[in-house]
């Protein structure tokens, strides 16, 4: 005879988080970038970015409820399949991410000196590369329309692979390096 386990995607809402987080009896796993959550965050969550997602490092003797909040309102499939690969059976999300939680009226730890979201610092730096292009091009030499090209075909490569290049590049500045306290990262 053979068994078998149901894998289990659930929706948490905040009310109920913030319930289970007071009695200690939840666990929430911040799967958002470092800059995200150095900006803001929800008291007590625990930082694993999901591009640094390691399920088995999660240690959870406490047998507390694992929820995730991520940056939209469903988990990636790629992190539950990890975390279901490595035995995580009942996988719960916070429906709604850092936004519901906010709308239920509930504090957040936010940093103002941090950052720009990612995306957006990548939505400007390309916004400006293809002014300068065309008004390099317009007034220099039309050879710099190249510039506006390469940052299109860029932008469709990102659409097409669902990761920014431009996005790598601009981790490396210093003001994206977000100092994060250790207590707030798992593993």
């Amino acid at each position: 005879m053979t068994s078998f386990v149901e894998n289990k995607l659930r929706e948490i809402d905040a009310p109920t988080l913030k319930e289970l987080m007071e009695e200690d009896r939840a666990l929430l796993i911040d799967v958002r970038g470092k800059n995200e959550f150095a900006a803001e965050h929800i008291p007590g969550a625990k930082l694993m970015p999901f591009s640094h997602f390691h399920p088995e490092k999660i240690s959870n003797e406490a047998r507390r409820k694992i929820v995730l909040q991520c940056k939209s309102d469903n988990c990636s499939p790629k992190i539950t399949d990890k975390m279901f690969a490595t035995g995580f059976r009942d996988i719960i999300f916070l429906k709604g991410g850092l936004a519901a939680w906010k709308s239920a009226g509930y504090t957040t730890e936010a940093n103002p000196e941090s950052a720009i979201d990612m995306f957006r610092q990548a939505q400007i730096t390309a916004g400006c590369l293809v002014i300068i292009g065309i008004i390099l091009g317009a007034f220099i030499s039309p050879w710099c329309l190249i510039i506006s090209g390469l940052v299109g075909a860029q932008l469709v490569l990102a659409g097409v692979t669902d990761t920014i290049a431009m996005a790598l590049l601009l981790t490396k500045l210093p003001l994206n390096q977000p100092k994060i306290k250790l207590d707030d990262m798992l593993a």
